[in-house]
Parts: structure tokens; C-alpha cells; sequence
């Protein structure tokens, strides 16, 4: 990938990341090396280090919550779940990115009718 090409990735990657881990949670909690990993394997994420940031603000929001779990002979994790706000915004986006999605591919496929 060229500069060019990677610059224009990262920049969709980090509009759409905050969508994308709701919707990793909308399939049941994680802690947070659990998202960062998944993220990481589909490639819209490079790095833990904007990840928990993120998560950070998403809690403030109030489109995620956490608890703290202890398991036996290891140290607490945090695990991040979607709220009902979440669920909602996450509905939005994905409403709103059928549409844009479709606008762009209309466009990026050429002249109709």
C-alpha cells in the first residue's frame, strides 16, 4: 500500500472505528485486549494505544459500560459492554452507512442513467 493509499485508510478506519467496536459488543462483552485483537485481525485497527482511549470517551458517552472481573489466578479485566444508547447509535450508523455506502459506490461505479 502507497502512502497515499494508507493515509485514506486510516483516516475511514478511524471515522468508523468507534461503530465498529459497538458492534463487536452488540455481539456480547469483551475486555478490552479481547476488542483490540479482534479489530486488529480485521485490520481496522493498527494498535491498542487508540483503542482505549476511545473506549474511554465511549464510556463517558455512555454507549458502553464496563465491570471489573477477577479470574482465579490471574488480574482483574475490565469488560466492556453496548448500552441501550449504544444499541441506538449503533442502529443509526448502520442505517446511515447503507445509505452512504450505496451514494459512494453509485459514484465510484460510474455514470447511471
Amino acid at each position: 500500500m502507497n502512502a497515499s493509499t494508507e493515509k485514506i485508510a486510516t483516516n475511514l478506519r478511524k471515522g468508523v472505528l468507534e461503530y465498529c467496536v459497538l458492534a463487536l459488543l452488540g455481539r456480547g462483552e469483551m475486555y478490552g485486549l479481547e476488542i483490540a485483537n479482534e479489530l486488529m485481525a480485521r485490520e481496522l485497527s493498527a494498535s491498542e494505544g487508540s483503542l482505549y482511549p476511545l473506549l474511554a470517551r465511549m464510556k463517558s458517552s455512555g454507549i458502553v459500560e464496563t465491570r471489573w472481573e477477577q479470574a482465579a489466578g490471574s488480574r482483574s479485566r475490565k469488560y466492556y459492554s453496548i448500552t441501550v444508547q449504544g444499541q441506538q447509535q449503533l442502529a443509526t450508523f448502520e442505517t446511515v452507512w447503507n445509505e452512504i455506502r450505496g451514494q459512494v459506490d453509485g459514484l465510484l461505479g460510474g455514470h447511471h442513467g
